[in-house]
């Protein structure tokens, strides 16, 4: 993939990265995958038994909290104190059959030289299972997720900060690829190379907005091909 940022091309800004953080839902599979829409489902699920709602109060709920708290889990620990680890559960008891070995990411995460770490708003399990089906579950250090993040999500600057000093990470030499610009916030401020990951083909399950080219100042670069822009800043250059 060919991306120009500054005048440079992309890759002579990724030569001084020895770690690599990734996002893991829409950002390391695809939304044909149909793994995101079917967690969202559940959540919608998931307040309509607790409260009693219907499907479209529920849903509207939902999204409510999902901006006002960052997370749908975080505005129900807030409002109505449920188990957080019993909403992970259900949230997560899902179909991964869709995913498959991705060949062509697997060998671009391995030839990445460094550390690799996932950071995730989901939970260790999930991300587990969605690394597995993919066949990369191998190339990742470690994945820090939102029960090691105590339920805070990002994009808020305490989660990174945890993580950061969690594994001993120097964000000057670190990169994030992210599927929501506003998570790139705090690693830009932090000096971290920011990436945005878009859908190749509109996803119908997410806003408008959140799978449109950025130009914030917060994202250097941006791809809707992850192998493509991985393999193409690490080949000769690094």
């Amino acid at each position: 993939m060919v991306d120009k940022a500054n005048g440079a091309s992309v890759a002579g800004n990724f030569t001084h990265v020895d770690t690599w953080i990734f996002d893991l839902d829409n950002t390391l599979y695809s939304h044909e995958s149909n793994v995101w829409p079917q967690v969202d489902e559940r959540i919608t699920l998931y307040i309509s038994s607790l409260l009693g709602l219907d499907a479209i109060s529920s849903r509207a709920l939902q999204k409510f909290y999902y901006y006002r708290y960052g997370t749908t889990l975080r505005g129900l620990m807030h409002e109505f104190h449920v188990d957080p680890h019993a909403f992970l559960d259900f949230a997560h008891d899902i179909d991964y059959s869709a995913l498959t070995t991705n060949e062509p990411l697997k060998q671009a995460i391995e030839r990445l030289p460094g550390r690799r770490f996932i950071l995730t708003n989901g939970s260790r399990g999930h991300a587990g299972s969605v690394v597995s089906r993919l066949g990369i579950e191998a190339l990742f250090e470690d994945t820090f997720d939102i029960v090691d993040a105590e339920f805070i999500p990002k994009p808020e600057a305490q989660t990174y900060a945890r993580f950061l000093d969690r594994f001993g990470i120097d964000p000057a030499r670190a990169a994030m690829f992210e599927d929501l610009s506003v998570n790139l916030a705090v690693p830009h401020q932090l000096g971290m190379q920011t990436v945005l990951v878009l859908p190749a083909t509109h996803d119908p399950h997410r806003e408008a907005h959140e799978q449109a080219l950025s130009k914030e100042e917060h994202v250097a670069h941006h791809t809707s091909d992850l192998p493509d822009f991985l393999g193409g800043i690490t080949p000769k250059t690094l």
